[in-house]
């Protein structure tokens, strides 16, 4: 039913409504309440993930599925990091904060979905008010499954037998969670292509982005100068074109490889533009990172560098490779190797190459990926 102030109608249960400032329709056509656009809102959906980027990133193929199953849904999203989302895609994205926190509590949503365990996320999801609540709560003051769905998921997170028994991918874990089944539903993510970013590249080669990071929680997962320097040699002798990828913790080990190979390597950028220059590459090398993340929403080929994480917690979408060391990786989930080196160092330059060969010339779908 619409209110009435002053004599004016307004439908404030409309998706378009704003209530502080002037909707889309009233300032592109200057329709008023009774305009054709009227889309009254029959659900309120919250998504609580809020980070890391990497997590909420592939998160979002989720929204395929909310939007199919709640078309005339509002979606509402609070994260760390609001950047990092589509806003086409989601009516509503917020910033984790006091502000956002007091509002949410004003509010009813028919489905919340809590898909992080941090205590602050559970607390939340058991302080709002909702119909349906999907993923975690707190017990005894720790993450707890809100409902049986969460229950594989969060054993496979509190126990490294159960997790490496898992042979579920992490996106497939998600939509299991939420009640749903996963049928490889893509990422919504942005490519930034609309912002300009020029890029003196040769495109006469197959550009191949070689990330050479990989955070500092995990340090087991670095790959030595040498071993780099000989895959870019590799690469430059069979006609490929590297690029070298990576942030302000990389940009001196990309400033060494550039200089003592023939790899491009262009800085370090804000994240958009980090984005579109991986947009750019036909095919993407890096380990577990955000830049994995990044290169599998932008549907990139990828050979994928792993040894301390389950393998099968990766879905690839049948575009690229797993490869691993030659022996068996000892530190499931470690910062450090308990041996002293990494046995990312059993990872042969020549091994990684040949995947990258054989993924690029692939058309076909990728079935087996772990190598």
């Amino acid at each position: 039913m619409a209110d009435v102030v002053n004599g004016v109608l307004l439908n404030t249960d409309c998706i378009y409504f704003k209530g502080d400032l002037p909707c889309l329709p009233h300032k592109q056509h200057g329709y008023h309440c009774t305009c054709p656009a009227y889309q009254p809102i029959e659900k309120r959906i919250l998504i609580i993930k809020l980070g890391a980027i990497g997590d909420v990133i592939r998160t979002t193929p989720l929204l395929h599925k909310i939007r199919a199953e709640y078309p005339n849904a509002k979606i509402t999203w609070l994260t760390l990091t609001p950047a990092i989302l589509p806003k086409g895609a989601i009516d509503e994205i917020l910033k984790f904060d006091f502000a956002s926190v007091l509002y949410l509590q004003q509010l009813h949503f028919d489905v919340l979905f809590n898909l992080d365990k941090d205590k602050e996320a559970c607390a939340l999801h058991d302080s709002l008010n909702a119909t349906q609540k999907f993923g975690y709560t707190l017990k005894n003051g720790v993450a707890f499954p809100s409902n049986p769905l969460a229950n594989h998921k969060y054993l496979t997170g509190v126990f490294d037998d159960l997790s490496q028994a898992n042979t579920k991918p992490y996106v497939q874990e998600i939509f299991e969670l939420c009640g749903w089944e996963f049928n490889h539903e893509e990422y919504v993510f942005d490519n930034h292509e609309d912002k300009g970013y020029n890029w003196n590249l040769d495109r006469s080669k197959p550009l191949v982005g070689l990330n050479t990071g990989c955070g500092d929680r995990w340090t087991t997962r670095l790959w030595s100068d040498e071993k780099w320097i000989r895959l870019i040699e590799l690469l430059e002798s069979n006609g490929y074109q590297p690029v070298l990828l990576g942030g302000e913790a990389e940009h001196e080990r990309n400033v060494t490889l550039a200089n003592v190979t023939n790899a491009l390597y262009f800085g370090y950028f804000e994240l958009p533009k980090f984005i579109n220059l991986m947009y750019q590459m036909d095919l993407i090398v890096t380990q577990v990172t955000m830049a994995m993340h990044i290169a599998i929403a932008l549907q990139k080929k990828i050979v994928l560098m792993n040894n301390i994480f389950n393998p099968y917690e990766f879905d690839l979408y049948g575009r690229g490779y797993l490869v691993q060391p030659e022996k068996q990786c000892a530190c499931f989930y470690r910062g450090t190797c308990k041996f002293g080196v990494s046995c990312m160092e059993e990872l042969p330059a020549e091994k990684v190459f040949e995947y990258v060969r054989k993924c690029l010339a692939t058309e076909d779908k990728i079935l087996q990926p772990v190598v």
